[in-house]
């Protein structure tokens, strides 16, 4: 066994010791890597009254989507069974994160152990998996359904996105840009911009595939549940907002101290304001969909209603697929001490609000904003790279004539 092997054998084996101790049991509760939709403690009870025959979502506080529900019902509550199988979830998406690194580049460069390594040790990733969020679940299923994407695998990947989009409807954003990546290919074509061309005809049974699968999992998500009430209470949640736990995103705060009166308009304008960028996204990097997906995750991650460090970990670790842009990037070092600001700050002032007492809502909604500027900090410096290498002939040649 070669010695990044090892090295990935040693993380691995490292990240489930610290699964098995206290640790984890101690961050389950914890607001910046588990939110309402994803909390494993939310979770078991929903399964909780699941087994005995009560609606988890009669409550109004269990958020799960209803696929979660056979699959935990008769899954012990176990800290083993949990560190197992999270682990192999981080694992599974780890593989999909090298697989995709080889559709990119053709197979021509191994940076296997890297890659995979980059994402069991980051820390926005690496803590939320130690706290049992399904947000592991959701990126492990979004992975996927790239990795399929670039390998023109219609079926698995329609099905992984429509499971993705299930658990998380942000998710579904994501469908534009996978439409284009199943109709061209993964590599990298950053350097030479072109139109994307295809016929209608092969763009609609794409379509209506990834719907027939969605439809299908609402189907068996209604019929776990024996009604359409699971609907209001997982996908409406992102649309009213009813539950206001602190999280590190930029919607709890503002909505907090938000008037009743003004709460459906600016509801509206918060979710169009997400909606709005996946057009000109795709339009801007339909040369290169893997790119135009890897920024629209970064958007999700940025402004979806109940985010954690797990979204913006993914779109973070996504960086590492394209290496071509580290050069053009414009504020890297900026953009990285922000992100290290935040991760110091996020928890000493959720700490100081939530666990000593000492102070208040502005505390942790501030460190939520730095770490808001640090995510809009890295999509400015992912898209502004992109466009410098697709424009980088044209803009030295202008350079040397006004010289």
């Amino acid at each position: 066994m070669s010695a990044g092997r090892w090295t990935l054998l040693y993380i691995v084996a490292a990240r489930l010791l610290l699964a098995l101790s206290l640790i984890g049991e101690s961050l389950k509760e914890d607001h910046q890597l588990a939110s309402p939709l994803n909390a494993y403690p939310r979770l078991r009870e929903g399964t909780y009254l699941f087994n005995h025959g009560i609606s988890p979502y009669s409550g109004g506080t269990f958020r799960h989507s209803p696929l979660f529900l056979p699959f935990f019902s008769w899954l012990p509550d176990s800290p083993y069974l949990n560190a197992s199988l999270w682990t192999l979830v981080d694992c599974i998406s780890a593989w999909a994160l090298v697989s995709i690194w080889n559709a990119r580049s053709g197979g021509v460069r191994s940076r296997g152990v890297l890659l995979a390594s980059m994402y069991l040790i980051n820390p926005y990733l690496f803590l939320p998996s130690l706290a049992t969020s399904t947000a592991s679940f959701d990126n492990a299923l979004l992975l996927l359904a790239i990795k399929f994407a670039c390998e023109r695998r219609t079926p698995p990947c329609l099905f992984s996105l429509a499971f993705a989009s299930q658990l998380s409807l942000p998710s579904i954003l994501l469908l534009p840009p996978i439409l284009l990546l199943l109709l061209s290919d993964a590599k990298s074509h950053l350097a030479s911009p072109k139109s994307f061309s295809t016929s209608y005809s092969a763009v609609a049974p794409v379509v209506l595939e990834f719907f027939a699968y969605f439809a299908t999992l609402t189907g068996a998500a209604t019929i776990a549940t024996g009604g359409w009430s699971w609907a209001a209470n997982t996908w409406g949640a992102g649309l009213i907002l009813p539950d206001l736990t602190p999280n590190p995103g930029l919607w709890w705060y503002f909505f907090t101290e938000m008037f009743d009166h003004f709460r459906p308009f600016f509801l509206m304008v918060f979710s169009m304001h997400l909606l709005i960028y996946v057009a000109p996204v795709c339009i801007k990097f339909q040369h290169d969909p893997l790119y135009a997906t890897f920024i629209l995750v970064g958007l999700i991650a940025m402004f979806k209603p109940y985010p954690t460090l797990a979204d913006a970990g993914l779109f973070l670790t996504m960086f590492t697929l394209f290496p071509e842009t580290y050069r053009y990037l414009r504020y890297p070092i900026v953009t990285a001490l922000l992100h290290l600001h935040a991760f110091l700050l996020l928890p000493l002032f959720h700490h100081l609000w939530v666990g000593a007492g000492t102070g208040n809502a502005n505390f942790f909604y501030a460190s939520s904003l730095v770490f808001g500027v640090a995510n809009g900090g890295a999509i400015l410096d992912a898209i502004w790279a992109g466009l410098r290498i697709a424009v980088g002939e044209v803009g030295e040649d202008y350079a040397v004539m006004q010289e």
